[in-house]
């Protein structure tokens, strides 16, 4: 009952965290290569030039049904400083072979979404093989970046089929474990006044049959 308890109120906790980072998200601004690290989810607009020599291919991403990779090229802004810019999806199928993508020159504009830098999921092995990554760790490349995470594009030259949104569980799916959690903490809440009373019922009678028995005597 008491773990029932504590499992409602953090996935309650949950769910407001979860709704404070999407109202986050909404109110997320504009920003035209800001000089200070944007909030999550910003919009922004980045221009300059692509390092397209220094292309590597997030792996194994899927994206209605098909296999492929995530293209990823830095990108060198008008004041120098470097971004990296998720450009979207590229189909691949099971090949192995080292996926080949076309790269504007020249100077582009571009917009899209602010990813920051975060806790990545577990490696096994290296994260990088040949030009495809598990992870997008910034380690990866020989840059000093201008703010640790990436620019999902959206709109510009050199934009691929959009396959990244935010992995957020909707406050309504932690509210609903919340409730399923109190649900169980008072169906056992139950079960204990029941059957302590059907148990203090057993032993009354246990009690009162010697002294049935004396009687019959």
């Amino acid at each position: 009952m008491v773990l029932g308890l504590f499992l409602g109120l953090w996935q309650w906790d949950r769910a407001g965290e979860k709704r404070d980072y999407l109202a986050r998200l909404d109110a997320a601004p504009e920003l035209t290569a800001p000089g200070d690290a944007p909030p999550e989810g910003s919009r922004l607009t980045l221009s300059g030039e692509y390092l397209a020599d220094q292309t590597l291919f997030l792996d194994n991403r899927i994206l209605d049904g098909r296999l492929g990779v995530a293209v990823l090229t830095p990108l060198r802004g008008e004041d120098g400083r470097v971004w990296l810019v998720d450009r979207g999806f590229l189909a691949t199928g099971p090949s192995r072979e080292t996926p080949r993508v076309e790269t504007p020159e020249g100077n582009v504009t571009l917009k899209g979404a602010w990813q920051a830098a975060g806790d990545q999921p577990p490696l096994f092995g290296p994260n990088r093989e040949g030009q495809r990554l598990q992870g997008i760790l910034l380690e990866a490349w020989e840059q000093d970046f201008a703010h640790p995470g990436w620019l999902h594009l959206e709109d510009g030259e050199g934009a691929l089929d959009p396959w990244w949104q935010p992995s957020v569980m909707p406050p309504s799916r932690h509210f609903g474990y919340a409730v399923q959690w109190w649900g169980l903490a008072l169906a056992a809440l139950l079960v204990m006044l029941i059957g302590g009373r059907k148990l203090g019922d057993t032993q009354d009678k246990r009690k009162l049959a010697p002294q049935s028995r004396e009687i019959s005597r």
